[in-house]
């Protein structure tokens, strides 16, 4: 009997062992089922978390987009974590990844966004062709919504459009973003920066300052150069002087869809109203969206009374002021000839 029990105590313990060998197996089996890294999509796939949605809400469109291998995947690691803050926005997923790693995810609010830089001195036709090199807004979208000044109104009720109120910055884009709210996201950040200046106005007079900044910002990209070009412009304008502004010009053309990169006599004399060289005054509007230097440069010009501004031959952009026409035509006849010697 003693050495029966011993066989029958020697085999249960035996099917003991593989009862849990089978289970750590199958555990393990189960976990990498339903824990492990899993891609059920091709290239790359968007998953939209909104707010109010509750955790099987978004389980379930994980599993269907094929994010997690089943909704319950990301519902185990929730109860783990059952008092973290899910962050609503659109996510993408491109490679193989754990319920985990998807949950941290969501957890860190890791949204997909693009984000596009805006120079200084751009146009809207140059903000327009930046955003066509990427996947969120498209440049005609954005030059349609640019077209309406409605934004804008309340500073400025003689804008045209928004050309000189979409401010120079980087600004980050989701799938989601529309042209007319990235418009409004730019406006507000002119907004922003038009405020930290001390004594801003508004009305007609911001309307005059931001053209003049748009003019001082395509004529130099040299800060310190920028109140002396203000004041050009200014005496020129207190002298009933054309501004003679080959970036109003060129913006002219611009607007007409006839500009290829030179310009021509026929675009100096242009009947055109953004053409300086045909119409005295300012032209009807900015011609580009200045920064902020541009805008303190037109807010406070210096006191010279120069009339006159050339590049300077040695290529460094910076410019030749002169007070007389007689100064300057010497001036622009070194600069050709210094052209002429590159």
């Amino acid at each position: 009997m003693a050495k029966g029990g011993g066989f029958l105590n020697r085999a249960f313990l035996a099917l003991l062992f593989a009862c849990v060998v089978c289970a750590i197996v199958g555990g393990a089996l189960a976990n990498y089922w339903y824990l492990g890294p899993y891609r059920g999509f091709e290239t790359q796939t968007f998953v939209d978390v909104d707010r109010g949605m509750s955790s099987r809400q978004i389980a379930r469109t994980l599993a269907h987009q094929g994010v997690v291998r089943s909704e319950w995947a990301f519902l185990i690691v929730r109860a783990v974590h059952f008092r973290a803050p899910l962050q609503a926005g659109e996510y993408r997923f491109a490679t193989a990844q754990t319920p985990w790693q998807v949950f941290d995810e969501i957890r860190r609010g890791e949204i997909f966004y693009e984000e596009v830089t805006v120079p200084e001195g751009s146009n809207v036709f140059d903000i327009a062709a930046i955003l066509d090199q990427l996947d969120m807004v498209k440049g005609h979208d954005f030059l349609k919504a640019a077209s309406d000044p409605e934004t804008i109104r309340d500073l400025d009720p003689l804008a045209p459009d928004l050309e000189g109120y979409l401010f120079p910055s980087t600004y980050r884009m989701t799938r989601r973003t529309t042209a007319r709210a990235l418009c409004v996201t730019m406006t507000n950040e002119f907004r922003k920066s038009w405020s930290s200046i001390s004594n801003p106005i508004s009305g007609p007079e911001l309307h005059e300052l931001v053209t003049l900044a748009s003019l001082v910002e395509k004529e130099s990209a040299i800060p310190a150069e920028r109140p002396m070009i203000a004041s050009v412009f200014l005496n020129r304008l207190r002298l009933k002087m054309p501004l003679q502004c080959d970036p109003t010009t060129v913006y002219a053309a611009l607007l007409e869809n006839r500009y290829r990169g030179v310009l021509h006599k026929s675009d100096l004399s242009s009947g055109n109203p953004y053409n300086t060289y045909t119409h005295t005054g300012l032209p009807p509007g900015p011609i580009a969206n200045p920064g902020l230097s541009a805008l303190k440069a037109a807010l406070h010009p210096s006191s010279e009374q120069y009339l006159y501004f050339v590049a300077k031959p040695d290529g460094s952009g910076s410019h030749h002021f002169s007070q007389t026409l007689a100064e300057h035509d010497k001036a622009v006849e070194e600069y050709r000839q210094g052209g002429a010697a590159r």
